[in-house]
Order: C-alpha cells, then structure tokens, then sequence
C-alpha cells in the first residue's frame, strides 16, 4: 500500500473506508479505564469527556452528522478514550448516523473494555465492526481473559471482529501470541499501528529508550521492523500495518480533500494537497474595505467574504495579488486546512506591514 502501510488476507471493511477518506471520526469521549503509556490522544482530549466529529468539537449528534455529511462519509469510525465509558452517547451516536444514512453507513469502533453486555448493547444498536485494545501485560495470555468471551460475544452477534494495537519494537513475542490467539479464535484481523510519538507520550517513550525513525517523522524506530516482520511470519488472521505517513498523507489529505470539494466558497482554491488557498486582508474597516474593492476595483461580490470568525476580509487571491500595493492594506495569501478549526498551513505578506 502507500506510504509504507501493507496487508495480509483481507483489508478490514473500516480501513477501506478510511484509506478513502471517507469515514468520519467520532470521538465520544477523552475518558479511558486504561493507562496506557503509549497513548497518543492530544491534550485537548485525553482523559476529558469531551465530544469530536473530525476536528470540531461538538455538543449535539446532528452535529456530527453535518460533519459527516461535508465529507460525503460512507462510515464513521467510534472512538475515545474509550466510547464503552460513554455508552448512551455510543449508542446513540450509532443510531443517529444509521437513521441518517442507512444501514449501509458502516461503523466501527475501538474499545479496551472486555464486557460482554457493553459488547452486546452495541451490537444491537447497529454496529458493524468492532477493534479490541488489550492492554500489553495481557497481550501473552489473551484465552485465558475476559477479552476471549467479548471476541467470542462479538461474533456471536454478527460482527466483524478484530485486535488493533501498536507496533512496539522489542515486543513482538507478545506481538507474535497476540497474533497466533487471533488465528485460534477466527478473529477477522489484527491490525498494528505505527507508534508515535506525540505531546502526551514522548516522555514515556523516551523513558523506554525510543527515538523517531528520521528526522520528519513521529514514528518510533523499529515499530515498522517489527510490524513487517510478523506480516511475514506464517499466520492465517488478516494482518494489516497501517504507518504514520499513511495516516496523514492519505486518510487524512483524502478526508479533507471531500470536504474542501463541499466548502469551498467561490473565493477559494483548492490546492493540490486538499487545502485552501485564499487573499485576506486585515483592516478594522472591513465594510469600508469591501465597498472599495467593489465600487473602485469592481471585484464582484461573490469573491469577497467578510469572515466574522476571524473578523477579517477574505478575497480571491488572484485578485488580491494585482490589487494589494494599491490597496496599501495588511494583505496576505493564506493556505488552510478545509477542516472545521481551520487550521493555517502557511501565510505570506503581500505588502509588508
């Protein structure tokens, strides 16, 4: 696959899904029983009952279900913390985007708990595919846990069924017996994800003695080693390898790339890498701003907005770029990300301040 991500047997329906950019990620909630010492989650989350669809922060579920619909979503993917710790707003959530969408909206979610009722309750509320996250102490003994009943729970109830954990270097005899019990039990994947490093884990991965693999990525040296390594030992389970790179340079940029084609304003460019590309300028007469652009320049109205937000004036940037010295305004072009929080890749001067 691209960017270094690969695959034995059979690609999890969520991960098609995902490679498309067409999953919505939904988290439920920053909470979590567990302490995992790899866990990535931002600080804005991690361990905080908060409520996610991509990058929005949200309150109520046809929220969510606006964000899923600007991305032209053909599934939405549960996760946390933990959305077992959050099961009305789980379920519901399910619900709502079957009853929006149809049956065929596939979702999927990502738990570390091992209850076989919180198992059922979400079977029965729609789900269609669920990812177990044992913790590492157990990773040796999984048959004899919990986990086997919920794996067990899960496929009794139709689901597709499988582990997703990260590639830690230097763990892959336990990697390998999470591996070999998936096969015993017929689960329908296992899926390993490249360690990263990130705000709330670096310090304990450092502990450990990890370092990133070059000097432009997150990822932790040897996690992909040891991930090819065991798609190349005999096993029956579909294993999949997903990489960082593949998280941001192809399920991220496809997702914004659907949603850049749905919010793109007649103002805006979409660029080659998804994001947009706009003129901004920066005055506190805005209305005066605009009515000269219109009146003395006879810039249409459809490429100006007045972005109250930010209150800034945004207009084309191949006008702004003839008009700006005679404007004698701050003037910009500016790249961003389509995505809710907007988030600015890049901002270069037009006229110096």
């Amino acid at each position: 696959m691209k960017r270094g991500s690969a695959f034995t047997g059979e690609l999890p329906r969520g991960c098609e899904l995902c490679e498309k950019g067409a999953k919505l990620v939904l988290l439920v909630t920053g909470r979590c029983a567990r302490r995992c010492w790899y866990c990535p989650l931002s600080l804005a989350k991690k361990g905080r009952d908060v409520f996610f669809a991509n990058e929005k922060m949200i309150s109520r579920l046809p929220e969510a279900v606006e964000e899923a619909r600007l991305i032209d979503a053909l599934g939405t993917g549960i996760t946390g913390g933990d959305p077992m710790l959050a099961m009305s707003r789980t379920v519901r959530s399910i619900k709502a985007l079957k009853r929006a969408f149809g049956d065929e909206h596939h979702v999927h979610l990502y738990t570390s708990t091992a209850d076989v009722r919180a198992v059922r309750r979400v079977a029965r509320a729609g789900l269609d595919e669920i990812r177990f996250h044992p913790p590492v102490r157990l990773w040796k003994r999984l048959r004899s846990t919990l986990f086997a009943e919920a794996i067990a729970e899960s496929k009794q109830e139709g689901m597709a069924a499988g582990i997703e954990l990260p590639a830690i270097p230097r763990k892959k005899d336990d990697l390998s017996a999470v591996v070999s019990f998936a096969s015993s039990v017929d689960l329908d994947f296992v899926n390993l994800n490249e360690l990263e490093f990130s705000e709330t884990n670096w310090k304990a991965l450092r502990s450990f003695g990890m370092g990133t693999r070059d000097d432009v990525s997150a990822g932790v040296d040897g996690s992909e080693a040891v991930a090819m390594e065991l798609l190349e030992d005999p096993h029956t389970v579909s294993l999949h390898y997903c990489s960082s790179g593949f998280k941001d340079g192809v399920q991220l940029r496809n997702r914004i790339g659907r949603r850049a084609r749905n919010v793109q304003k007649a103002h805006e460019i979409v660029s080659a890498d998804s994001t947009l590309i706009k003129g901004v300028i920066e005055t506190e007469n805005i209305q005066g701003a605009m009515a000269r652009l219109r009146d003395e320049y006879e810039v249409p109205e459809q490429l100006m907005w007045y972005d109250r937000d930010r209150n800034r004036l945004e207009v084309a940037a191949w006008v702004l770029e003839d008009l700006a010295s005679e404007l004698a305004l701050d003037a910009y072009i500016v790249e961003e990300y389509p995505t809710a929080d907007r988030l600015e890749v890049e901002r270069r001067p037009l006229m110096p301040r």
